[in-house]
């Protein structure tokens, strides 16, 4: 697994900052379906299938390959992105004083300026303190 230090982890926010603005712009599209798909399968039956409902899990089910590959190219820079999708959250692995942390951004931040423990998660998320983090 990759570590990050806090400097690579920002040289790399030009390109996951894209790729995050893609997983959260393509994100509520395929809930949408999702949900039209639900009321539609409500009331559609066998005998009297929706004619709708077949063009909308296509879509849903593109969609969701959209968000799939998106979230693998933030694992090919070697950092994770964390659900819900929606809300922006990405972990680059790293190291403060020997032990193994996240250094942590989210969407709309200008730099990774937070960390939080292997698990911890975003509610244990403390700003940095540059001369710790290596």
């Amino acid at each position: 697994m990759k570590t990050f230090t806090v400097e690579q982890a920002n040289r790399a926010l030009p390109l996951v900052r894209r790729i995050v603005a893609d997983i959260v712009a393509t994100y509520p599209r395929w809930q949408e379906r999702v949900t039209e798909i639900e009321l539609i399968a409500g009331v559609s039956t066998a005998s009297n299938p929706d004619a709708r409902l077949e063009p909308l899990e296509r879509e849903a089910q593109a969609l969701a390959a959209e968000i799939q590959g998106y979230i693998r190219e933030i694992e090919d820079v070697g950092a994770e992105y964390r659900m819900p999708a929606d809300a922006g959250l990405v972990d680059f692995p790293g190291e403060i004083a020997g032990r193994r942390v996240f250094l942590c951004w989210r969407l709309g931040e200008d730099a990774v300026d937070y960390w939080h423990d292997v698990d911890a998660g975003f509610a244990g998320r403390q700003p940095l303190i540059p001369q710790a983090v290596g």
